[in-house]
């Protein structure tokens, strides 16, 4: 019973690492992706994936940028892996929300 409950911490440990890695990963593989796109204006916020992305190689994963104000979230595919494949391909898959906000002006 020790043992196992023993690699039932070392498996949760490892896959915890590696899904804020994922996340980290992802976020610079999306800044580049924007920065080659001539948009370095635009600030890459959140990246948001589900619990399984990390383990597979087609993810689809929402990032939310800001650019002077303007709030957007975008829908993405990633195809390979940040961390285990050698090529990988981002792509985008749509808009999913454009928030707005409104300043006073100072």
């Amino acid at each position: 019973m020790g043992r196992l409950f023993s690699l039932i911490v070392i498996v949760s440990l490892a896959y915890g690492g590696l899904y804020f890695y994922y996340g980290v990963a992802m976020k610079q593989v999306i800044e580049r992706q924007i920065e080659d796109r001539g948009l370095a204006a635009l600030e890459v916020e959140n990246i948001h994936y589900g619990p399984l992305a990390p383990v597979s190689s087609d993810a689809r994963i929402s990032a939310t940028v800001n650019y002077r104000g303007a709030e957007a979230t975008l829908n993405i595919r990633v195809i390979g892996h940040p961390i285990f494949s050698d090529e990988m391909r981002v792509e985008l898959d749509g808009l999913q929300a454009l928030r707005l906000r409104i300043g006073t002006g100072e």
